[in-house]
């Protein structure tokens, strides 16, 4: 599995000489100007797109460079040589401020917030906390730390969100919390998981990580359950290499978020409870205030692109987009998904489409390979000494027995399609319409995809 999966954060080091090798290529216009209906370029045709480079990623400008620059020869680089006007805490108020959160706590990653708020919330041993196994293994490492039991249930095959009509179904007198993951930056059914979660008194900890500034009924995602999570490594839209930052507006559980960060250790200098060193350092908080100038503005453009690709693919029935939840104003698009129907393309495997396609200049992704709950770790946590005291053979042996996500697995070997979107959704028009011709070329000419060599 190792060789073989590409999860959220080793895609960018597989696919991404940024921009340059994710996408290649010039050409055509989707909208009727340009004749697709021609030799396919994996048997000797034209590409769509050639040498045509994409916007680069992560986001450099001279405000940046200034504000690591500054920082450097301040000296102070650890947020407790400055507490209160530092770059960390300057981040915490700004990226608070542009969420309508109340409150902010800055992390050295999305997983460390995400263990942080398991801590904070009082979630550790015998506890279980839903989530879903078609993530990032930081989702699952941020509970297993605690040494809580984290419970994947399988996906809806258009969203690729965690199914509430399977939430509901696991629930046992264990669970304490579901972690819903707002996938590939848009939002997931959080009616749904609400009001599961108000009629069983669980906590909701919104796995955001890939979601800034995506919005779900007038509140920005991260905001709308107890507390929310954000990555800041970086592939991810407002990024500093590796960081993580926590958002709500319960004082007091914020306050346990900070302490639980600080190893243990309250604002007032008292060393308090149990927590690991998570601190951001002041040069990643320099880079993220930096970055939160443009954030906004970048954020619209790949709405907009994001909604002129979904526009132009609604004619090809062999592709399709990610499903949004009634609710959803806006995502982050982290990455631009869709679904690969195999019977709209005589049946040809999701494999040679790719092949295909990357022929043409448009070099897409499967994304995960293979969902968390077919991961080694199961097997080695059942086998733990802890594990087995902390919860009755009986759970453990359900346990095992309803890891079975099949949507999950279909979607990770046969369905996903998955364009990363922080860098190449802030091109032009015409790079869109690339993606689209590329697409449409090989829709229109799927008879020639039978002679391509697997």
């Amino acid at each position: 599995m190792e060789n073989r999966e590409l999860n959220r954060r080793r895609f960018i080091g597989t696919v991404s000489a940024a921009s340059a090798g994710l996408v290649l290529g010039v050409t055509p216009v989707f909208g009727g100007v340009t004749d697709t209906k021609d030799k396919l370029a994996i048997l000797g045709g034209n590409p769509v797109r050639k040498n045509k480079k994409w916007p680069e990623w992560p986001y450099v400008d001279e405000k940046v460079v200034d504000a690591v620059a500054k920082t450097v020869r301040s000296r102070l680089w650890c947020r407790i040589n400055n507490p209160e006007n530092g770059t960390v805490a300057t981040f915490e108020k700004e990226w608070a401020a542009m969420l309508q959160a109340k409150y902010c706590v800055a992390t050295g990653s999305g997983t460390q917030s995400l263990n942080t708020c398991v801590e904070a919330l009082g979630i550790g041993p015998g506890d279980e906390v839903i989530t879903s196994p078609y993530t990032d293994m930081g989702t699952i490492a941020s509970i297993l730390v605690s040494r809580a039991l984290p419970v994947p249930v399988d996906i809806d095959r258009e969203s690729f969100q965690l199914d509430p009509a399977i939430v509901a179904k696991r629930i046992t007198p264990n669970t304490k919390a579901l972690m819903p993951i707002h996938i590939m930056g848009q939002p997931c059914d959080m009616d749904s998981i609400l009001a599961i979660a108000k009629q069983h008194h669980l906590y909701v900890i919104e796995d955001a990580c890939q979601a800034h500034l995506g919005q779900f009924r007038g509140k920005r995602l991260g905001t709308i359950g107890d507390v929310g999570c954000f990555s800041h490594q970086s592939s991810k839209t407002i990024s500093c290499g590796e960081g993580g930052s926590i958002v709500g507006n319960d004082e007091a559980l914020m306050e346990k978020c900070y302490t639980v960060q600080n190893h243990g250790t309250s604002r007032s200098g008292k060393n308090e409870t149990i927590g690991s060193k998570y601190r951001m350092n002041e040069l990643e908080g320099a880079m993220l205030v930096a970055q939160l100038v443009n954030a906004e503005a970048q954020w619209k453009r790949r709405n907009e692109n994001a909604a002129y690709l979904t526009s132009k693919l609604k004619a090809c029935p062999g592709v399709v987009p990610q499903k949004l939840y009634d609710g959803t104003e806006s995502g982050s698009f982290y990455l631009y998904t869709m679904g690969y129907r195999k019977e709209h393309f005589n049946g040809v495997d999701r494999n040679i489409f790719l092949k295909a396609l990357a022929a043409e200049g448009v070099s897409l992704s499967p994304y995960i390979s293979e969902g968390l709950h077919r991961a080694p770790w199961v097997d080695h946590i059942l086998g733990l000494k802890e594990y087995r005291a902390m919860y009755s053979p009986a759970r453990l042996k359900q346990y095992r027995e309803e890891l079975d996500c099949p949507v999950c697995d279909r979607i990770c070997s046969e369905e996903m399609l998955m364009l990363w979107a922080s860098g190449p959704l802030l091109g032009a028009k015409s790079d869109m319409d690339d993606v689209v011709n590329a697409i449409m070329k090989l829709y229109e000419n799927r008879d020639q995809l039978s002679k391509v060599q697997p």
